[in-house]
């Protein structure tokens, strides 16, 4: 369940996403023809935007446009690129931050976003909104158990850098090598105890400032940043 210009306009132009139901106002119709041309690939429904209102409740930015799609499919992680980059969020269950976050990794080429199957919200509605269309252009892979996967990542080669607010090593003396994967933990309560050890690297943002912390979001955007810089082959 989609609204809003920006994940609806995405989802309708990304032909790996199933389309089911789209509702527009008319002013909402004609902005889309604007951008896709007369022919969408599915026949809208043209409501008042009060009868999207209804379904969405009041305090939903619709913008006019409601969509019911299918889930895109989620890739395996054993068919992760050379090169990719990943990020895993450690039971971070706000779906404004975990959208702000998914915008943030489609900005930086982020090739997929780990999640658990509980403790995660689902890649929809305020998520969606949130995320502005990015959840058209980075997948959701999700798996039971977070440290076992990250386990499997390392053998693969991946490179596993824990994002810790308490870590001796700054974000700026690491020299991250592809493949690669982040490990955001949730506000507060940061990593889990068995998350970090399966991380092989602890790292902060050294901060210069009375505040010591972040929003996760700001805190996944200053360290895609800083360590997604461009690829670089692991040494064998």
């Amino acid at each position: 369940m989609l609204y809003g210009w920006h994940p609806v306009s995405e989802a309708l132009g990304n032909e790996r996403r199933g389309l089911r139901r789209l509702l527009a106002s008319e002013n909402a119709l004609l902005r889309l023809q604007e951008t896709f041309g007369e022919t969408l690939r599915i026949t809208p429904e043209v409501v008042r935007p009060s009868e999207i209102g209804r379904l969405l409740g009041a305090d939903a930015v619709h913008q006019g446009l409601y969509l019911e799609a299918d889930p895109l499919p989620a890739p395996e992680l054993d068919a992760m690129p050379a090169d990719a980059l990943l990020l895993a969020l450690d039971q971070i269950t706000d779906p404004h931050n975990v959208g702000a976050i998914v915008r943030t990794a489609a900005a930086f080429g982020v090739t997929g976003i780990l999640t658990t199957v509980r403790h995660a919200p689902g890649a929809t509605g305020v998520l969606a909104k949130s995320a502005s269309g990015g959840l058209e252009h980075v997948p959701f892979i999700t798996v039971r158990n977070l440290a076992e996967a990250l386990i499997t990542l390392g053998e693969r080669g991946f490179t596993r850098i824990g994002l810790d607010s308490d870590a001796e090593v700054e974000l700026g003396a690491l020299e991250p090598r592809r493949p690669l994967v982040i490990v955001l933990g949730a506000e507060g309560k940061g990593l889990r105890e068995r998350t970090r050890s399966c991380c092989d690297t602890l790292a902060k943002i050294p901060f210069s400032g009375a505040i010591r912390s972040l929003n996760v979001s700001n805190a996944a955007a200053i360290t895609l940043y800083a360590l997604g810089r461009e690829p670089v082959s692991k040494a064998p």
